[in-house]
């Protein structure tokens, strides 16, 4: 029993970047993603949490490996191998995308809260919730925060506990699960889209490989086989939490609401909102609960990705573990991101207009990170002897495959 306690414990101590990068994925904004595609399809896209497990760790091994073999963020390490102009297209369509997901987050939060707490206008909630997301993240230490992000991340496991309290027919959702299946139609390929640029977003590449490199140097780390291998375990571990969730999710909408015929879910409240009546109290309580739990882990990840990528463009001091005065463009750069995703908020502009620009932003950066992904990773000059093997190229290519043919129907669909 003893043994038994200290492997899970070591197991759980083991994750850290990984888990919260993973956990980060199931933000507000990609709960709304989830539940559209089950009210919508009910249970007839349940397979996308298995196809993209595999793509989803291999390319955020790729860029883990990269913080720990390099010391560099993944910024750090596209300016320093690759030309300019590449680097700043990267942040010209980053910006802009990471800055709308972070107003589509926080404007979700504040609309839950609002529905916990009627009393109090979403619009505040989103305030304070701002306030405490930009206290937290310039007074506490990285270790602190990063503590706090992981135990965050067991508000997750309450879409877990849905289904188990409603009806679910088991065996049509292991079908669904095991066999893909299409609709010829416009909506369909929209929301299979956005299933995929939700999972796999390119701002998660950035935090991943920063939070490797703060990692290593708050544990002294020297790169060998054990460090790479516990941190496979971290990562892997991590998104097997991520796609569990965003399976339940979709197994939870495409039960609940896909069988009553409430199709049409536009936000994160609108899912609550209509669990309420059809699965009771504990699932809409368990459901809102999840959404602010999300936001305060997705939140940081998003402004600190943007905070990493400038500040390695622009040779700022940066890292968590420091002090504002010792790096006030990495912390200016994370306040002005969040102030302008509470300002999209409060001007009244539709979150899910916001999340459509990002999809679109991310959907066309997300094929050529990758690829570039690919290009460090199999480089021996910057990677040594970690270079990737089969399987990760393999996986990584079809990744990149799947990635520009979403980014190209995203394009399409939007144009015709």
């Amino acid at each position: 029993m003893e043994t038994k306690r200290n492997r899970i414990q070591k197991f759980w101590k083991n994750l850290g970047p990984g888990l919260v990068t993973g956990a980060s994925d199931d933000d507000p904004s990609g709960i709304a993603t989830y539940s559209q595609a089950g009210a919508m399809f009910g249970l007839k896209l349940l397979w996308t949490a298995v196809i993209t497990y595999p793509m989803m760790v291999a390319v955020q091994e790729m860029c883990a490996r990269i913080g720990l073999v390099t010391k560099q963020g993944l910024t750090g390490t596209i300016k320093k191998h690759y030309p300019k102009y590449i680097l700043y297209l990267i942040l010209l369509l980053s910006f802009p995308s990471i800055t709308l997901n972070i107003g589509a987050d926080i404007a979700g939060m504040g609309a839950v809260a609002n529905l916990l707490v009627p009393q109090i206008p979403s619009i505040v909630f989103s305030i304070i919730f701002t306030g405490i997301l930009m206290y937290s993240i310039v007074f506490w230490n990285y270790r602190k925060i990063s503590n706090v992000l992981k135990w965050l991340c067991l508000t997750l496991f309450s879409y877990i506990l849905i289904p188990f309290i409603t009806h679910v027919e088991w065996m049509d959702v292991l079908k669904n699960t095991l066999i893909p299946t299409f609709e010829n139609s416009k909506v369909f390929y929209l929301t299979l889209v956005g299933i995929l640029g939700t999972t796999i977003s390119p701002y998660l590449f950035f935090w991943q490989a920063s939070m490797e490199v703060e990692e290593s140097n708050q544990r002294h780390i020297v790169v060998d086989k054990r460090i790479i291998s516990a941190m496979k375990t971290d990562v892997r571990g991590g998104l097997v939490l991520t796609n569990v969730v965003f399976f339940f999710i979709i197994l939870s909408t495409g039960t609940v609401l896909f069988n009553s015929g409430a199709h049409q879910i536009a936000s994160v409240e609108d899912a609550a909102l209509a669990l309420k009546p059809l699965a009771g109290d504990f699932a809409y309580f368990l459901f809102a609960l999840g959404v602010l739990g999300t936001g305060f882990i997705a939140i940081p990840v998003l402004a600190g990705s943007l905070s990493y990528m400038l500040a390695e463009t622009f040779n700022w001091e940066e890292g968590l573990d420091k002090k504002f005065h010792e790096a006030k463009g990495f912390y200016i750069t994370l306040i002005i991101s969040l102030f302008i995703g509470l300002m999209i908020n409060a001007f009244g502009w539709n979150p899910i207009i916001a999340l459509i620009y990002a999809a679109v932003l991310y959907g066309i950066t997300a094929p050529v990170l990758i690829l570039i992904i690919l290009h460090i990773c199999n480089n021996k000059l910057i990677m040594g002897k970690y270079v990737n093997g089969f399987w990760i190229n393999f996986f990584g290519i079809i990744t990149f495959l799947v990635m520009s043919f979403a980014a190209f129907m995203l394009i399409y669909l939007y144009l015709v």
